[in-house]
């Protein structure tokens, strides 16, 4: 069986439309998590010691770790960047064609 390279078959599958669309609403959920994973690896932290920090509980910190969870509030998100050495930079942008990022 010939095995798929996932950076492979994502660009295959954001040449289709409805594909694209969905896969760019959920972009900045998972941009977020990717960072708050890499800092977290980064400062060698497991995510129960991350949510102890915190105070919050390991589920939560996986929640926003998974990319899907929406309701997570700002004073939630100034905890975790300073637990993880990182400042949080809000940003609006008009409604519109996204542009791709360069990473």
């Amino acid at each position: 069986m010939k095995q798929t390279r996932f950076e492979d078959y994502l660009r295959q599958q954001l040449k289709k439309p409805k594909f694209r669309k969905e896969y760019e609403a959920l972009e900045d959920g998972f941009s977020l998590a990717k960072e708050i994973i890499a800092l977290r690896i980064k400062n060698k932290l497991t995510q129960k010691q991350l949510a102890q920090q915190i105070g919050t509980s390991q589920p939560a910190i996986a929640r926003i770790e998974s990319g899907s969870y929406h309701n997570v509030s700002l004073s939630f998100i100034r905890r975790l960047a300073e637990a993880l050495g990182a400042v949080p930079e809000i940003h609006l942008r008009t409604k519109g064609p996204k542009r791709r990022r360069v990473a």
